[in-house]
Order: structure tokens, then C-alpha cells, then sequence
């Protein structure tokens, strides 16, 4: 994969494809994680001499939508660079700026089609081409995939960050190698479980995807999400699992889910009739810990219950601070995990924390990523 070493950009104007995909309440990010994690390429471009051409997308908007525009990450990308960051609001009308940011790219219809005039067009804006856009690297976009065959392109830094700390996962990990498993859907992971099945040393499954485990082993599982199309792969999984798959042995339980609900701890993983199981439980948690301390190399993706309720947050955050303190070189996907990481306080003592959830679980599948395939 070529990176930034390999790009001559001196007095060039670069076509920098990053994630600005922020979350925003009202027009005013909340959180600037990702344009914070642009900064060192495009701190680096500009050392080099290089003017800078930005392009990003903003949710996932039909046609022109005052609502998602990029204005506030110019802004807040402004205040961080501590230059001017002008925002051209079609291709048509692009300034001739230091730093120019383009309009939400998915205003334009063709870019998720991956275009090939669209592709174009962002070309004859400038001389190369740089991806540091790990978040989008999966999608074969006009602005990801389609304009790097047309101009000199490389990675940034980010996204060489990023590729080499999920490879070194599945090519040359520390060992024991242990994935951390969470989130809402067996379905949505189920390709990551059995890659890491074949690869890992343990596998520990935590959040509301034990369910369908726990329904194909008989257990009763009582109003708990429980995605029914995720037993039969569930149980495939507990098949091809051994020693290597290890479930929660105890729950927390909540008759909603709310914060202000009446709790139980189950000793055991039948949930009764009427209440909802919405963490892992103390002995559980204590156990995955054990585990994740004498781990060479940790990849967690997934919250292991309900963490944004006060409640049921014991069970990851348990988790996330032996991850945390682990001497081990320690992974974490984006999304929910990441969120927790920074709740806690924690996401600054990791190895690596991913700004790209789902690129990151497709790179571990071992899918084809488009974004970085462009690249090589």
C-alpha cells in the first residue's frame, strides 16, 4: 500500500479523502474524535507544502440537506489546523484556498454509485490523491475507490495506521491472542467469530448477541433482545467453538430498559419471564478480565450490555479497564466500544483505538477493503 513517503506533494494541491462523519445536536459537534484523527496527514501535507483539498460525507442524506452540511467540521477543523478552512459548496464553485473543504460528498447522487464522471471531476480539482478515510474504506465510492485510479494516490497516515494494527492482528499477533466479542447481533459478527475461531486463543461473547447462544443451548432467555434469525448461526458457532468460545455463566437483568428499572443478578443465564437481561454479570466480567490480563494481543469490538445505562455499564466498563491496564498490545473497534473507551475516560491507553467500526470488521473477516485496494 503506498503511503505518504511514496507522494511528491510540494506545491501540489491534494485530494484528501477523510472521515468527518460527526456526530452533531443541533448544528454543534459533540464529539471531534475523528477530524482530531485527520490531523496528523493533514498537518504533514501541509509541512510538505502541499494545499489541501478536502473531501468527507455527513450522514446519509437524499439530495441537499441544510442539515448535514460540513459547515461546522470547516469550522471546528479551522480552530484545530489554526488556519482558514473555506467550504465550496458545489464542484462547480471550489476556492482557490490553502485548505478548502468540498460539500458533504453525498449531496452529489453519483457518489455512492462510485461514478466514474463524478470521479473525474473530483480528479481535475488537483494533482494526487490521499486517503485517510479508514471510516469509509470498505465503500467503493466515487471518492473513495473511483478517483484514486485516476491521480497519484497513497494512504494517510491514518488509514496506514489503521490497515497495519488490524493486519498485525491476524498475520503476526502477540500471544494468547483474545477477541472481545459484543454488540446487539450475532448476524452482524457472525464472519468475525468464526475468523477468530480459527485464529484466536479465546473468544469471549458478551451484550444481548448471547442470546441466541443461550436459545440454542435451551436456555430460557425471557423479553431479551434476541435476534431469531442469529440461533441457527449461534449454534453453528457453539459447534465449531471447543474451549476456544467462552459465554457469560451470569447476567444482570432489568424489568426495562431504563435506567430507572428494577434490577436482579441471575446466578446463571436463564432469564426469567418479564425481565430482559442487559449486562454480563460480576462473576463474568471478573473472568473476562482474568483472561484479557494474560493476553498478549486483545481485539475488542462490542459493549458487553446495556453501558449507557447506569445500571448495567459494570459489566463493560470491567472490560474496558482491564483492557485499559493490560501490558498486551490492545486493539479496539469504533462504535460502541470506542464510546465506552471514552466514557470511562480510557480511550487515550490503548494501542490502538479504530475510528472505522465497520471497515475494521471487514478487514478482520478478511473482505476486500475498495478504499484500500486502490492503493496498492
Amino acid at each position: 500500500m503506498r503511503t505518504l513517503d511514496d507522494l511528491e506533494v510540494a506545491g501540489k494541491r491534494v485530494l484528501v479523502r477523510v472521515d468527518f462523519n460527526v456526530p452533531l445536536d443541533a448544528g454543534r459537534i459533540t464529539d471531534d474524535t475523528r477530524i482530531r484523527a485527520a490531523l496528523p496527514t493533514l498537518r504533514e501535507l501541509r509541512e510538505k507544502g502541499a494545499r489541501l483539498l478536502l473531501a468527507a460525507h455527513l450522514g446519509r442524506p437524499k439530495g441537499r440537506d441544510a442539515s448535514l452540511s460540513l459547515r461546522p467540521a470547516a469550522d471546528r477543523l479551522a480552530e484545530l489546523l489554526d488556519e482558514e478552512v473555506a467550504l465550496a459548496p458545489s464542484l462547480d464553485d471550489v476556492p482557490d484556498g490553502d485548505v478548502v473543504m468540498l460539500e458533504n460528498v453525498r449531496f452529489e447522487a453519483a457518489e455512492t454509485e462510485n461514478d466514474a464522471v463524478l470521479a473525474r471531476r473530483y480528479a481535475d480539482l488537483a494533482d494526487c490523491y490521499v486517503n485517510d478515510a479508514f471510516g469509509a474504506a470498505h465503500r467503493a465510492h466515487a471518492s473513495t475507490e473511483g478517483v484514486a485510479h485516476l491521480l497519484p494516490s497513497a494512504a494517510g497516515r491514518l488509514l496506514e495506521r489503521e490497515v497495519t494494527a488490524l493486519r498485525r492482528i491476524l498475520e503476526a499477533p502477540e500471544r494468547p491472542l483474545v477477541a472481545v466479542v459484543g454488540g446487539a447481533k450475532v448476524t452482524d459478527k457472525i464472519s468475525v467469530l468464526e475468523t477468530f475461531l480459527q485464529r484466536a486463543d479465546r473468544v469471549l461473547v458478551g451484550g444481548a448477541m448471547c442470546f441466541p447462544f443461550f436459545k440454542a443451548q435451551g436456555h430460557e432467555v425471557g423479553d431479551s433482545l434476541c435476534e431469531e434469525e442469529g440461533t441457527e448461526p449461534a449454534r453453528r458457532v457453539l459447534g465449531a467453538g471447543g474451549d476456544t468460545l467462552r459465554l457469560p455463566t451470569d447476567l444482570v437483568a432489568g424489568r426495562a430498559f431504563a435506567a430507572d428499572t428494577e434490577t436482579k443478578a441471575l446466578d446463571g443465564v436463564d432469564v426469567p419471564g418479564g425481565w430482559m437481561g442487559l449486562d454480563i454479570g460480576r462473576r463474568t466480567a471478573a473472568g473476562y478480565a482474568e483472561v484479557i490480563r494474560d493476553a498478549g494481543t486483545v481485539f475488542w469490538n462490542g459493549p458487553m450490555g446495556a453501558f449507557e445505562l447506569a445500571p448495567f455499564a459494570a459489566g463493560t466498563r470491567t472490560v474496558a479497564e482491564a483492557v485499559a491496564e493490560s501490558d498486551a498490545v490492545t486493539v479496539v473497534g469504533g462504535g460502541d466500544s470506542a464510546a465506552a473507551l471514552a466514557g470511562f475516560g480510557l480511550a487515550d491507553r490503548v494501542t490502538h483505538l479504530s475510528t472505522g467500526g465497520g471497515a475494521s470488521l471487514e478487514l478482520i473477516e478478511g473482505k476486500r477493503l475498495p478504499g484500500v485496494e486502490a492503493l496498492a
